[in-house]
């Protein structure tokens, strides 16, 4: 990786900036360096054929402010000129946008490498600490998010410079480890026949390990949905219950692996659409517990903080601090930046 952060010239403004989740896509307007964050709200990624339709309808058609520059954070991994979304039906496609849209640059980014560029910025209520562990100032810092699927995302610093690290962390293995997950793993559903993470700790992962769960019990449950499954946790319900506790033990695991591989001082992050809405169940103890739960090194792991991320839009507003200063930022943008040439530039 090449740091660019102080050979990036600066973004042509207005900056339009959207976080495209599997399930929904969140938009956002920066007229200029020095301008708050203007949210245009969410839709879903279902209602609308493409990003272009959709940007147009949630903010284009609202304001008289024509964007120059795109900054987009995507669900999947940005691989070359067609980007399809891991978890949705849109393709981006950077070079048609340009035309499209009549804009100079487009950047796209991994939608937890977004989350990242957040996290040196979240401060007081934007956080609620789970557990004890201090952060350090410039430890590095690490974001996990159930939601559609599982995302993560590091955030270290080097060289006087917050470099983001974005990959596909979400499919990590995770077998059984307690006597618990060992009667509960054979009835999960496989996928090529491995149980990533994001087979159990996400929306449908939720439900998929319920029905595991209720087999494992030897109940029946009807559970149509995530929902159902909380509902029924917060009605007292057994086995959605018991599902909570394993989903909190699972989402402590991953949470303790990845703050163990970035030695994430500077604290684990809880965002995505999912932690919110469950919070309850992250706060009982079965998932600091699981965190810490890391011989040879639990000593360690009791002095690394988890945060619950209660910014409404954290995404959108890593995206927003990138396109103010991009010198605070070391993002990598081969392969990753599209331009228009000089001429086009001119003509329009």
């Amino acid at each position: 990786m090449t740091l660019q952060a102080n050979t990036l010239r600066a973004l042509r403004f207005p900056v339009l900036i959207a976080d495209i989740g599997g399930t929904n896509a969140r938009f956002a307007l920066v007229s200029d360096a020095h301008a708050a964050t203007q949210v245009f709200g969410q839709c879903p990624t279902e209602a609308h054929p493409g990003f272009a339709e959709a940007a147009t309808a949630m903010v284009l058609d609202k304001t008289s402010l024509l964007p120059r520059t795109a900054v987009l954070a995507v669900a999947g991994p940005v691989t070359g000129d067609r980007i399809p979304l891991t978890n949705a039906n849109w393709v981006i496609e950077p070079k048609r946008l340009l035309e499209d849209m009549n804009l100079d640059a487009v950047i796209v980014l991994n939608d937890f490498e977004a989350q990242a560029l957040a996290l040196p910025g979240l401060e007081g209520n934007d956080v609620e600490a789970i557990g004890g562990g201090t952060a350090l100032p410039f430890g590095a810092k690490v974001v996990v998010g159930p939601g559609t699927g599982l995302g993560a995302a590091a955030m270290v610093h080097a060289h006087e410079t917050w470099v983001p690290i974005p990959g596909e962390g979400g499919h990590v293995e995770l077998g059984p480890v307690s006597a618990d997950d060992e009667k509960i793993w054979p009835f999960i559903e496989r996928q090529d026949g491995r149980i990533g993470a994001e087979r159990i700790i996400c929306g449908a992962g939720l439900l998929r390990l319920a029905r595991a769960v209720a087999r494992a019990d030897g109940a029946e449950r009807s559970y149509a949905s995530p929902a159902d499954v909380t509902d029924a946790a917060d009605a007292g319900d057994d086995v959605a219950l018991h599902t909570m506790e394993v989903f909190a033990r699972a989402l402590g695991r991953v949470s303790g692996d990845f703050a163990l591989t970035f030695l994430a001082r500077g604290g684990v992050f809880l965002a995505g659409g999912i932690a919110p809405k469950i919070d309850r169940y992250l706060k009982t103890g079965a998932f600091r517990a699981s965190f810490e739960a890391k011989a040879p090194h639990a000593a360690l792991m009791k002095t690394i903080p988890t945060f619950l991320v209660r910014h409404a839009n954290p995404a959108l507003e890593g995206l927003a601090s990138f396109a103010r200063t991009p010198s605070l930022f070391a993002v990598e943008l081969n392969g990753r930046k599209w331009e228009r040439d000089c001429e086009n530039r001119a003509a329009s």
